[in-house]
């Protein structure tokens, strides 16, 4: 079986701020399936996207991303 790495934290912040999958998808012009894989982390958003992203939920972007350090 594979173990999909986390890259992102995108599911988890999108439940802090109440936004939906839906939400998303609309303001930026997107599949919902896009989302849905980017907060199961079966896909990555483009670095300009994971800023526009951080920007449409008002957080740092560096909430969005795992930390490579422990």
């Amino acid at each position: 079986m594979n173990k999909i790495k986390r890259y992102n934290r995108i599911k988890a912040v999108l439940a802090d701020s109440g936004k939906s999958n839906k939400e998303i998808a609309e303001h930026f012009k997107i599949q919902e399936e896009t989302v849905s894989r980017w907060m199961s982390n079966k896909a990555q958003p483009s670095l300009q996207r994971l800023f526009e992203l951080a920007e449409f939920l008002d957080v740092d972007v560096r909430t969005l991303i795992v930390s490579n350090k422990s």
